[in-house]
């Protein structure tokens, strides 16, 4: 863990030493460790999130706490949702970079990216700052998506986004294609509006081991024309939803990955190297035998865990 003495650390506050140790005996925060003679030893991400918050309340009990309830360090979602209101797209890569220096692509996009936009969602006044924190991590994932290395499977994987654009679940499906692709699979985000013929010829060129449905936005109808396009195309790949895409509601016979982006992937491949996957059917009665038919009732397929 890295650490200053405490002459660099009121410097970086901006306060004299005594007033530092003043805050450590009346406040315990920043709380200093000691060395093997005794000498304090300033965290920096504490003395981070402490200079941040001195900026934001100019007052040092309200700083301690607003320092002490981010907590989480420098690459923490609230760092990124600081960044995200100060329209501070630099200080958004920063953020970024410095998760990155600890944790995994997959982490620091499931732990510290998607929690930040969920915290940017839906506050009242603030839809600028959502819609540059969207726009932003929609660039932040591709970019990360641009240097995955070439797949190592020859598995393929198609998945038919539903989602309606700059949203958490939009993020979500961005960031499960990113973790796929990361677990060495090829694949392809598909709109689930797409015509059918379009994706005939998509699902040609990859020869899909999975279809997965995301987002979440999709209506039955929609969904049942894509089903019967998958099978008139004679694949028999199975099909999973994640994050609870399908728009039925009850049980239903067609599998979850799960619900974040590592958990996806993690199920997706354990099913192909186990082979746990059986090939799956629509029962002729779901789906119509038109080529424009759509379902009367829920479309049910069967697939084996």
């Amino acid at each position: 863990m890295s650490g200053i003495r405490t002459n660099a650390a009121a410097e970086l506050l901006g306060v004299s030493p005594n007033t530092l140790r003043s805050w450590e005996r009346r406040f315990s925060y920043p709380q200093p460790r000691r060395t093997a003679g005794g000498h304090r030893q300033y965290d920096l991400t504490e003395l981070e999130a402490l200079r941040r918050a001195l900026m934001e309340t100019h007052n040092i009990s309200s700083a301690i706490e607003v320092a002490r309830q981010r907590g989480e360090g420098p690459s923490s979602p609230s760092r990124l949702l600081d960044a995200f209101d100060h329209f501070d797209e630099t200080a958004a890569d920063r953020v970024m970079e410095e998760s990155l220096a600890v944790r995994s692509v997959d982490r620091s996009v499931q732990e510290v990216l998607l929690p930040a936009i969920e915290l940017a969602e839906g506050r009242d006044g603030r839809e600028a700052e959502q819609e540059l924190a969207c726009r932003w991590a929609t660039g932040w994932i591709h970019s990360a998506r641009r240097v995955v290395p070439p797949p190592t499977r020859s598995q393929g994987v198609i998945l038919f986004d539903a989602s309606n654009g700059l949203d958490l679940e939009s993020l979500h499906v961005q960031a499960l294609e990113l973790a796929i692709r990361r677990a060495g699979f090829r694949s392809i985000l598909l709109s689930f509006d797409l015509p059918p013929e379009r994706v005939a010829r998509a699902m040609r060129a990859v020869e899909p081991t999975a279809f997965v449905f995301c987002g979440g936005e999709a209506t039955l109808e929609v969904l049942g024309r894509l089903v019967y396009t998958v099978r008139q195309v004679g694949s028999a790949a199975p099909v999973f939803e994640y994050r609870e895409a399908m728009p039925v509601t009850g049980d239903h016979s067609i599998p979850s990955l799960g619900s974040t982006p590592s958990e996806a992937a993690e199920n997706l491949k354990q099913y192909v190297d186990t082979g746990k996957i059986e090939h799956t059917k629509v029962a002729r009665d779901d789906v119509d035998e038109q080529t424009e038919a759509t379902p009367t009732k829920p479309v049910r397929l069967a697939a084996q865990r």
